[in-house]
Parts: C-alpha cells; sequence; structure tokens
C-alpha cells in the first residue's frame, strides 16, 4: 500500500544525496593552489603526474613540504626519482591532528602510495607513525632500525574522511628510493617483445619510429602497444599495403608526446592529440571510463587498456587489445544495415494485382441465363412422393437440432459472462 513521504524526509534525502557526491571527490592540486608555500610541492605533483593518483583516492592523506624542503630533495634529482618520494608522502589512510595524537600503543606502521607501485622492497612501502612525548609526532621509514627525522609541523586542510593534508618538517627517504633508473636508458623493443608486442616492436623498427620514440622519452611519452593478437584480428587491414608514409602516421597515431599513465587518462574529458596530430580535430583520440578500465576510440574501432609495462616518469607504455585504425586513414566504419520491420506485412500477389475498373464499357458482358424450367408435380403415393416428404421431415429436424445448439451456445455464455 503506498504511503505519503513527508515532505522534509525527502529535503533530507536530497540534501544527503548532495553532501555524498560533492564529498566523494578531491582535487590536491586546487587545495593546495591557496597555499603559496606549497608551489613547488604542488608544481613537482602535477608534473609527476602523482596528483592524479591522489585525486583517484577515496581517502587518502597527503605529507606536503614546504617549499624550501621540497627544493633541497628535488635538487639534482630525475622526476622518475621524484616521484618515487612523493609517492611515499601519500598515506592511503584519514590521519588528522586529533588521530595522529591517539595512535594506539603511540606508534603505527601505514601503507602509502609507493607500496601499490610493487616496486617496494619488503615492507619499505610503509611509513612509520610515532606519537613521540611531548606531544610530537614524528615520520619515518618502516624499516627497522630508521630514524624518525620527519616531524608533523602543522595541519594544511581537512575534508573528513576523504582527504587529509598535513605539513612535515622533511622527506621521508631510505636508501635506494632515489635511484630510479632514466627511462631513457630503457631498451624499448626488448620490453615490447618481452610484454608480448613483437609485430609493434617489428613495425616501429623498421619502420624508422624506434629513433623517434627514443627521443621523445626525456621529455614525455605514452605508447600504447598492440598486443600480437590485435594484428590477427578480423577488420584489421593488411599493413603491407600502407605506403610508408601511412604506415608510419598510423604508428604515430599509437604515441603521444608526453606523459599520461593511466589514472591520468582516466580523467581525460576532452580529445587527446596525438603524435600523428598535424591539425585540429585530426587523428585524436577520445578516452572513456569506467571504474578501472579505460577505452580509446578512434572513430573506426575502440580498444581497451590492458596492462602496463612500464610507468616511469616521463614515459609511460601500455598496452591495448585492438590496432587502433584512425578514421583519416581508414575511413568510417559502413553504417549497419537497418533492420526489417515486423509491423508491416508483405504484401500478397494479389494485394499487387491491379483492381477491377469500374469503368461498365470495359467490363464484359453478362452471360444471358437460360429461362426456368417448368416445374414438374409428383404423384401423390409414388416412391418418389414418400421420399421427399422423408426428406422434409428429416430437414426440419436438423433445423430444430441447429436451433437447440445455437440457443444452449448463447446461454451459456451468459451464464459464463455472469459469473466473471
Amino acid at each position: 500500500m503506498a504511503t505519503n513521504v513527508p515532505s522534509s524526509l525527502l529535503l533530507a534525502a536530497m540534501l544527503l544525496a548532495l553532501c555524498a557526491a560533492t564529498t566523494n571527490g578531491h582535487n590536491i592540486t586546487a587545495i593546495l593552489d591557496s597555499f603559496p608555500e606549497y608551489s613547488i610541492y604542488n608544481s613537482y605533483m602535477t608534473q609527476t603526474k602523482v596528483a592524479d593518483e591522489v585525486n583517484s583516492r577515496e581517502t587518502v592523506t597527503c605529507l606536503v613540504l614546504p617549499n624550501a624542503a621540497m627544493s633541497a630533495l628535488a635538487a639534482k634529482q630525475s622526476l622518475a626519482a621524484i616521484k618515487n618520494a612523493l609517492r611515499i608522502l601519500v598515506l592511503l589512510d584519514y590521519y588528522d591532528p586529533q588521530k595522529l595524537h591517539d595512535i594506539p600503543q603511540g606508534t603505527t606502521l601505514t601503507t602509502t602510495l609507493y607500496q601499490t607501485t610493487g616496486n617496494a622492497p619488503g615492507n619499505q612501502g610503509f611509513v612509520n607513525i610515532t606519537d613521540v612525548r611531548g606531544g610530537r609526532v614524528a615520520f619515518g621509514p618502516a624499516s627497522p632500525g630508521s630514524k624518525l627525522a620527519s616531524d608533523y609541523t602543522k595541519s594544511v586542510r581537512q575534508m573528513p574522511y576523504n582527504i587529509s593534508v598535513l605539513e612535515i618538517s622533511s622527506p621521508i627517504v631510505f636508501p635506494g628510493l632515489l635511484d630510479a633508473p632514466s627511462a631513457a636508458d630503457t631498451n624499448l623493443t626488448a620490453l615490447l617483445e618481452k610484454a608480448g608486442c613483437r609485430t609493434f616492436a617489428s613495425l616501429i623498427a623498421s619502420s624508422g619510429m624506434l629513433k623517434n620514440f627514443q627521443a621523445s622519452m626525456d621529455k614525455g611519452l605514452t605508447l600504447f602497444a598492440p598486443n600480437d593478437e590485435a594484428f590477427k584480428a578480423d577488420g584489421v587491414p593488411d599493413l603491407n599495403s600502407l605506403s610508408s608514409a601511412d604506415l608510419v602516421t598510423l604508428l604515430q597515431y599509437h604515441a603521444i608526446s608526453s606523459y599520461n599513465p593511466k589514472d591520468t587518462l582516466k580523467s581525460a574529458n576532452h580529445p587527446i592529440s596525438t603524435m600523428a596530430t598535424g591539425s585540429a580535430g585530426k587523428f585524436d583520440l577520445t578516452v572513456s571510463a569506467q571504474g578501472d578500465d579505460v577505452t580509446l576510440h578512434t572513430g573506426v574501432d575502440s580498444s581497451r587498456v590492458a596492462n602496463t609495462i612500464l610507468d616511469d616518469t616521463p614515459v609511460c607504455i601500455l598496452t591495448v587489445d585492438s590496432v587502433l585504425l584512425p578514421v583519416e586513414l581508414f575511413g568510417l566504419p559502413p553504417a549497419p544495415a537497418p533492420a526489417p520491420s515486423s509491423l508491416t506485412p508483405s504484401p500478397s500477389p494479389s494485394d499487387l494485382a491491379p483492381a477491377p475498373s469500374l469503368n461498365s464499357s470495359e467490363a464484359p458482358s453478362p452471360i444471358p441465363l437460360s429461362p426456368p424450367a417448368p416445374p414438374t408435380s409428383t404423384p401423390e403415393g409414388s416412391p418418389r412422393a414418400a421420399s421427399d416428404k422423408a426428406n422434409e421431415k428429416n430437414s426440419s429436424g436438423a433445423a430444430k437440432l441447429r436451433s437447440i445448439t445455437m440457443l444452449t451456445a448463447v446461454a451459456a455464455a451468459a451464464l459464463w459472462a455472469a459469473m466473471i
């Protein structure tokens, strides 16, 4: 049974839904824009794309460094090393000042964004938080014997229990954290072959694009590498029929001249220019995301981003399930044939025949009817007369039986209607 819901309850439900929608998202760079004392930290968060990883998390605590401490950390370090240092300052839990001082037993280990990369040996992707005597809270690496060399300084901003931003005095560093190799030293073809992209590796080597891609690795490169099965799929054109120029364009279409890891692609809400893009609207890609799935759209086909081969700022190499076919080279796909309508029956041959004309001049003349035969009489008492009487009696009985049957059917129908 339907019930009336008070308007006050409906208004409260709407306000709760609105609050939930507004608190589920955050933007760390937008938060730090209001604090110039963290401008260097904020700049590196953007350059390394760690900001995109933070924004994709529902619950997180960012330990920020003031400009002087951040400058000392970044001096003479590669972006890959700085990225590691920033990732370990991102705690995957919510800590505000009260929680820092209420840690059970006064100490805890908490996981960080660096731990999720799979590059942290042992428990080095964790951070030790300890409430020291005198109200001091210190941070340090989780490995035994490590010093708690960084202190909590002050609270910057909280959005309970979504994001907390806390200032600390110095970076959290352990041996090997900043020893990230340069992406420019990576053997690109060997990396692709190991990931099951031998065909793609062979194409970029034979076409001369390998040198172009390697030259871009210092400044920024994102590569979408189709796996070997993608080149065998139905609908993939014969690449041997392409001219050398078109093949180079196709390979350029699989690369972006900037660093765009998967978390960054998730938030792309505009067409992305590829290395093949020469003018606005040409050789672009569009991106759609659902949960953790990212799909690239070319206008001809779509391809899911499958795996990350390399994510080493400023280089990211991703595998894709399909060869990316640009509209500019392969045209739009054919429009699907319209489905036959089930509501309009096909005309029968008799429906297609022309209707007879009503013009009397064209109608055939009627055939003259023969005059009726004169009536004949059967003598009374003859065998035929007796037969005629029997037939008449039988016809009368049959007619009466049909009448009774019809009346019975009508009565039954009336009774059924009354019951319903």
